[in-house]
């Protein structure tokens, strides 16, 4: 099996149990329904786990284009088989959103919820604010590739890295995804996004184009900032990384604050 042929199925196995815990926390009438947020952190956490078991020794499992960047943009990646690698992820992320589908099929006639629908799919924001959702992939993001530099620096029992990355996949769902949904891979939320908007689900309503760069752009900033911030702390052990990240605080505070302000303008103008 090649590399690539490795990320598709790796990615595939992701997106149908994540997207899986997905289909049976929000469709009618399935026994799993309203689990809570916990099983769906759970549920994530282990669909990685089983995609990086699976195809970790054929492709390294990246299973995410935000990390397959990142990790060319230090060098531990060669840079002519980033496009492969991204293909594959997102051939792999449709593929799983289908057979979810698939697997759920008289489900979604008994749904009326558009909304539940979408979120089997993709993620959307708690509070809809562009800066905050934003902010909100970058940093989950961060701390993704952040945490996976980390675990791979570290020795455990042979065959149980994937098992402590799927536990850090839990740790950022808990603690970061109530925002968003913590998407934190491009693949995991535009793949199974355009999946449906193509495929003929009952009463599936819009599928939220106007949201969907934030998982895209969010991620691949946060997952190549997370890289240079490991490498120039941990590996370089440089202050860089430290400054850097002082300065992208300060900059989030400022933009936040032009953002509160720029909103509070509109509802003046609107309320005059």
């Amino acid at each position: 099996m090649s590399a690539y042929v490795g990320e598709l199925i790796g990615t595939m196995i992701l997106i149908i149990l994540g997207a899986g815990v997905c289909a049976g926390q929000n469709l009618k009438k399935a026994y799993s329904q309203n689990g809570g947020w916990i099983v769906i952190t759970l549920g994530w956490g282990l669909a990685v786990a089983c995609g990086a078991y699976a195809v970790g020794s054929i492709s390294g499992a990246h299973l995410n284009p935000a990390l397959t960047i990142a990790l060319a943009c230090i060098g531990q990646f060669p840079w002519e088989q980033v496009p492969g690698y991204i293909a594959a992820q997102f051939v792999g992320a449709f593929m799983g959103a289908t057979f979810v589908w698939l697997f759920y099929y008289p489900h979604w006639r008994e749904t009326s919820d558009v909304g539940a629908k979408l979120g089997v799919f993709a993620t959307g924001p708690a509070i809809k604010n562009i800066v905050a959702n934003l902010f909100s992939e970058i940093l989950g993001t961060f701390f993704l590739v952040l945490g996976l530099l980390a675990i791979g620096a570290n020795k455990f029992a042979e065959g149980l890295n994937p098992f402590v990355v799927g536990f850090l996949i839990v740790a950022i769902g808990l603690s970061l995804g109530g925002t968003t949904g913590y998407a934190i891979n491009p693949a995991r939320d535009l793949g199974p996004r355009l999946a449906h908007a193509l495929l003929p689900i009952h009463g599936k309503g819009d599928s939220n184009w106007g949201y969907a760069w934030i998982p895209v752009v969010g991620p691949v900033i946060g997952a190549v900032s997370g890289a240079f911030f490991y490498k120039a702390s941990f590996v370089d052990h440089s202050l860089a990384g430290v400054i850097g990240l002082a300065v992208f605080m300060v900059i989030g505070i400022v933009v936040g604050n032009m953002s509160k302000n720029v909103k509070v303008e509109q509802t003046k103008k609107l309320a005059g």
